[in-house]
């Protein structure tokens, strides 16, 4: 059985994944970290990771991470400290954070994914595929997300990981334009404009145009519950249980 503790178990995901994982045999939250929560009475629940007793923390196989960007450095630390696997899926990083989050994984197993949904890391195969094929033959690349209104961030962690996809599928990369508001000028070839919309309870909509002459071309997912984020992280953390230190993605998982 792999035995998880959940950083930011009283949020939204928290509680989804805590109710997956009490319907998976092969899986057990044994203790969660939230700053704002009480223990649900599945396990314990404490408000900081230095609180977490020690033989809590040494029987852990695998952290899973859905809380907040400002809550990074407490993780970090906390990660370097005690080698634990960790699956990654808070978004809206900073590239500094992204880039200590890489340091780490010299040292335990990280996976970190934009997105925890199959579709769209299938969605990402395909893209540079389409990439390869359709701007080589002059068609023009835009993202549109689509989410909640409590949505902090913008664009969206997984936009920008379908622009690179795009981009990987290219000889040049090119150029991410997120306002065109301040000038006057024709559309550039080089540039993938990425929109965001915010609205509602929308839970994630990503569609990738290719317009063409003539023609165009969309990639679209949808999706209708967040339940599908939750079913992802576990799968990861599955994974990632007893991996050496390295750098995963979702990727590595549907391999």
């Amino acid at each position: 059985m792999i035995r998880i503790l959940l950083h930011g178990c009283c949020g939204r995901m928290g509680r989804i994944i805590s109710g997956i994982a009490a319907e998976d045999p092969s899986v057990e939250v044994i203790a969660g970290i939230d700053a704002f929560g009480t223990s649900s009475g599945d396990y314990p629940v404490y408000a900081a990771l230095s609180e977490l007793p020690g033989e809590t923390v040494r029987d852990a196989d695998v952290l899973i991470d859905f809380s907040t960007a400002a809550a990074m450095d407490d993780l970090f630390a906390f990660l370097a400290e005690n080698k634990v696997p960790a699956v990654i899926c808070t978004t809206g990083l900073s590239d500094a954070q992204m880039q200590e989050l890489r340091g780490l994984s010299e040292v335990t197993a990280v996976l970190k994914s934009a997105n925890m949904s199959l579709g769209i890391n299938l969605l990402e195969i395909l893209l540079k595929e389409a990439a390869s094929k359709l701007a080589s033959a002059g068609f023009d690349i835009e993202i549109i997300e689509k989410h909640h209104n409590q949505k902090i961030d913008a664009p969206s962690g997984t936009a920008i990981a379908l622009a690179d996809a795009v981009n990987a599928g290219l000889e040049e990369p090119y150029e991410y334009v997120y306002d065109r508001s301040g000038r006057r000028e024709k559309r550039p070839k080089a540039e993938i404009g990425i929109s965001a919309v915010r609205g509602g309870s929308i839970v994630g909509d990503h569609d990738v145009l290719f317009a063409g002459q003539d023609e165009v071309i969309t990639f679209s997912h949808r999706v209708y519950s967040r339940a599908v984020f939750g079913k992802g992280a576990v799968e990861a953390a599955k994974f990632l249980a007893g991996k050496a230190p390295g750098y995963y993605d979702m990727q590595d998982v549907l391999r």
